[in-house]
């Protein structure tokens, strides 16, 4: 993890720039700010999924299950930062690439940071799978998995916010 300051964009309740920005590291919003998150949902021709394991150090839910994204940085576009995100994390290169779908939600916390999450949804080849190599201090394993199997994980408790990304799962 890089000792860089690293600044996002702060929002209002309506998904709109506020002009502030804030640490990521020293982040204490209230009620009415939010950031932006991203993940991308990276899915096979046969609705499989690339999943990502946090790495054990990580300050928020460290060795738990996730669809890979992370926080846009002020001034950086929504897609920009899924695409860096899926490169950092995976090796995955989406920069020549469209996205197949869009969805959106915002995640209100009363007992920390709310924020929105734009959710982009990317065909993968096998090409792709074979040339993942994970970020060691974001990343600490990956699988290829169908839905079901992935709901399975987070049955057990071991997937990060399932119920966020389940609907959109299930309709690849």
């Amino acid at each position: 993890m890089s000792a860089e300051k690293e600044l996002w964009d702060i929002y209002d309740e309506n998904k709109m720039p506020t002009g502030e920005t804030v640490d990521r590291y020293n982040l204490s919003l209230n009620p009415k700010q939010f950031h932006l998150v991203v993940i991308g949902i990276l899915f096979t021709e046969d609705k499989k999924v690339l999943i990502t394991k946090r790495s054990p150090d990580k300050r928020y839910a460290g060795g738990l299950w996730e669809i890979p994204g992370g926080g846009v940085r002020a001034g950086e576009s929504s897609q920009d930062a899924v695409r860096r995100e899926i490169l950092e994390e995976t090796n995955i290169n989406l920069y020549d690439r469209e996205y197949e779908k869009l969805y959106n939600y915002k995640r209100i916390n009363t007992e920390s940071n709310s924020y929105f999450v734009d959710m982009y949804c990317y065909l993968i080849s096998e090409e792709d799978i074979r040339n993942v190599s994970i970020q060691a201090e974001e990343v600490s394993d990956f699988k290829i998995l169908s839905v079901p199997e992935i709901k399975e994980i987070a049955k057990r408790g071991e997937f990060l916010h399932f119920d966020n990304v389940k609907e959109v799962l299930y309709n690849l």
